[in-house]
């Protein structure tokens, strides 16, 4: 039985690109394709400049709090470049020796990619290899497109007219699939969750995620705040941030309304609980709470793509984005203030939703493998 080779390229700037492709190798696995190879091509090709460029992207985070945002000039700066610029050519010449090497060595039937590498379609296209794009975020950047790629997965309608209209793809080759998610969001129910054993389920779950900020300024502020509204308890998950982790715990000692957490493996347990989110604007995370119809609220979010992000999501009625603390402390007052808001917001993140986003890629990706195989065959 023909089994082909899958090869998934990715990068390591956040954990986004790691956990679609992760996602779609679990799909691909379920539909029998065992032969998948993620790589992390900067980190193969330029393990140095990697490593900058990783740690500048993660300091950006916080220099833009202070007016330094480097990150977000350089986005805005390339958005609408052209491949066929001097920029761009730099871009898709990144990595491209490495990934031929990889490819004339293993001889992927398809290559995908999480992260924007034009090397990928320049090569598929000299060695007849079908090379596939999954924009990992609610708004466009040229750097993404290439006029060889095969296939373009993207998360919206808006987001392939925009493709369409800048001519960077034809129709036949953008499909709206949604962003790739780990499989236990679409999954997820409240009755599950193994975090707050013995919560009164009447009372409403506002679930902050602060360890997407770093430090977010103000949190004890709107966590006491918060607690004190009607029926309303607050969830604060710190992620890897041991130090806001034992402040906040400190803090909120012996008070029931307010439960603080690190880590958190099963976080769709605890989202599939809550009433809203207050957290970043990455496009994975945005995916995972439209999966979950969890209404957002989206504080200062950072320039780029996740200001972009966050603007398609307000736009479109299913986030709010604050900037700053009282903004946001006054929209949550209105949300939990009228149970209407969150229906009408549930009820768009219902319609903008897809479905298996990681499904609907493999089963296309697939099927244009095995016709591409065919054709081989045939001549």
């Amino acid at each position: 039985m023909w089994n082909p080779h899958v090869m998934i390229l990715t990068a390591s700037y956040g954990d986004g690109h790691l956990q679609v492709s992760n996602a779609l190798k679990q799909r691909l696995a379920q539909y029998g394709i065992k032969n998948v190879q993620i790589v992390d091509l900067m980190k193969e090709a330029h393990p140095l400049l990697n490593s900058i460029s990783t740690k500048l992207y993660l300091k950006s985070t916080v220099t833009s709090q202070y007016g330094l945002d480097y990150y977000g000039w350089s986005y805005y700066v390339t958005r609408d470049t052209r491949t066929d610029g001097s920029i761009g050519k730099y871009f898709n010449y990144l990595g491209k020796r490495k990934l031929k090497a990889l490819i004339e060595q293993t001889r992927p039937d398809v290559i995908i990619s999480t992260f924007p590498f034009g090397a990928a379609a320049d090569i598929g296209r000299e060695l007849g290899i079908p090379a596939c794009v999954v924009i990992t975020d609610y708004a466009l950047h040229m750097r993404w497109t290439h006029p060889d790629t095969d296939r373009y997965y993207v998360a919206t309608e808006e987001l392939k007219t925009e493709l369409l209209l800048k001519r960077a793809a034809t129709a036949e080759r953008v499909k709206v699939t949604g962003i790739p998610i780990r499989p236990a969001f679409l999954e997820a129910s409240a009755s599950g969750c193994r975090y707050l054993p013995g919560w009164n389920p009447s009372k409403r779950l506002v679930l902050i995620s602060a360890g997407s900020y770093g430090v977010l300024h103000h949190i004890e502020e709107l966590a006491d705040r918060l607690r004190h509204q009607d029926h309303c308890d607050v969830a604060i998950v710190c992620g890897r941030n041991q130090k806001m982790e034992n402040k906040l715990k400190q803090l909120f000692a012996g008070n029931e309304g307010v439960h603080v957490f690190g880590y958190v493996e099963h976080i769709h347990e605890l989202m599939a609980l809550s009433t809203c989110i207050v957290t970043k604007a990455g496009g994975i995370t945005l995916s995972e709470a439209l999966a979950l119809k969890l209404p957002v609220f989206i504080y200062k979010p950072f320039a780029g793509q996740e200001k972009e992000n966050a603007k398609y999501f307000a736009e479109m009625g299913m986030a709010h984005v604050a900037a700053n603390i009282h903004e946001l402390e006054e929209q949550l007052h209105r949300f939990l203030s009228d149970s209407a808001v969150a229906y009408g917001m549930k009820s768009r993140m219902a319609a903008v939703h897809k479905g298996d986003a990681a499904d609907l890629i493999v089963k296309d990706v697939l099927s244009m493998v095995s016709l591409e195989r065919e054709k081989l065959a045939s001549v």
